[in-house]
């Protein structure tokens, strides 16, 4: 399938740079998957779109100020570190191991030295490009990771444009959901930036139910797919857990014939990358692993019955899965999305992590 198909013209002004005054205030697209329909709602309409019973499944995982900027030792030269969520790595004694993605404006080379802005020594040890490099901090991982909280920046994608320097408290706080607990994340799970907690509990009223799982959401969720042809792309794995209440609960909905609506492109992949290939909704317990899921059509979805999105870059993984959605199983979503984006375009539609949502059911 070639990456060309999800490509659409989006004027730059539709990219939102800040967020609303408040959290639900945000338009709403309603895709109705049977009829190949939407119509325009707004998010503080969720109350009246669900139905009771409705479980939905929100990603609690908290973003860290994972943006680092250092000068070169040998050079002053300026460098910026993006941290990535941890994938195991073992640090020695007074000293932290990460994994992180590099910014320069020369080439670095590996026993290279760094000093961190207000901070400690840094040795990159390894080179890996889009993978992550491999650095060593000159400090333990709770000094470390109490210095990532003090100096760190909010690590907005790239297409919200900020001057460098300190993070806004405005953008601290906005770009982090009302039930975020779980640091680790490297992007917001931005779905979920549109709940406020007197939506949540306008939606508790009205018999929707929630649950939560952890994914910690990687740079990688920014990429857009560089390959001609689909299949030939890669998708960073992404940590992930989910608790015996959240998956007995998942269960009882799917028993029960109650719709499943994931809260956000990573609540699902966890949901259909992590907890389906496990089986393990009959018998209900602690799980957490990994997915490296990539979504696109035609694929049959196991879990989920709806999804709570935001509007996503053209040609992106995320468009792609957003398609495959639409029309679970075949390649039908791809022209029914692509209506509904220029759509969304022509109605002036504020798009990606600070934009409107969608909602397909």
């Amino acid at each position: 399938m070639q990456t060309a198909l999800f490509d659409f013209h989006l004027p730059e002004q539709l990219v939102a740079q800040e967020p609303l005054a408040d959290r639900d205030a945000s338009r709403l697209m309603v895709l109705n998957r049977a009829a190949r329909t939407w119509s325009d709602r707004a998010v503080r309409d969720l109350p009246s779109i669900l139905r009771p019973g409705d479980l939905l499944v929100v990603n609690n995982t908290r973003v860290i100020p994972a943006r680092l900027r250092a000068t070169r030792d040998s050079s002053g030269g300026k460098v910026e570190f993006l941290l990535l969520p941890p994938s195991g790595e073992i640090s020695p004694a007074g000293r932290t191991i990460r994994r992180v993605l590099t910014k320069s404006g020369g080439k670095l080379k590996t026993g290279e030295t760094f000093t961190l802005t207000n901070g400690p020594k840094v040795t990159l040890l390894e080179r890996h490009g889009e993978a992550g490099d491999v650095i060593e901090i000159a400090i333990g991982e709770s000094e470390f990771n109490a210095y990532v909280l003090a100096n760190g920046e909010v690590p907005l994608p790239p297409y919200i444009r900020r001057d460098p320097g300190p993070s806004s408290d405005a953008d601290r706080q906005r770009y982090q959901t009302v039930f975020a607990q779980t640091p680790g994340a490297v992007a917001a799970p931005t779905a979920g930036l549109h709940f406020s907690e007197r939506l949540l509990a306008e939606l508790k009223d009205c018999g929707v139910q929630r649950c939560e799982l952890t994914l910690h959401v990687g740079p990688g969720t920014f990429r857009p797919v560089k390959a001609d042809r689909v299949e030939d792309h890669f998708v960073d794995p992404e940590p992930f857990t989910i608790t015996a209440a959240s998956v007995a609960a998942i269960a009882a909905a799917k028993r029960e014939g109650r719709r499943v609506i994931a809260v956000g492109t990573t609540s699902l992949r966890a949901l259909e990358g992590g907890l389906a290939p496990a089986g393990i909704l009959d018998t209900p317990r602690d799980f957490s692993g990994s997915t490296n899921l990539f979504v696109h059509p035609p694929y049959t979805f196991r879990i989920a019955d709806g999804l709570l999105t935001n509007f996503h870059i053209p040609k992106s993984s995320l468009l792609m899965l957003i398609c495959a959605f639409a029309a679970p199983g075949s390649t039908d979503g791809i022209e029914f999305v692509k209506r509904a984006y220029e759509h969304a375009v022509a109605e002036k539609y504020r798009f990606y992590s600070y934009g409107d949502a969608c909602l397909i059911v």
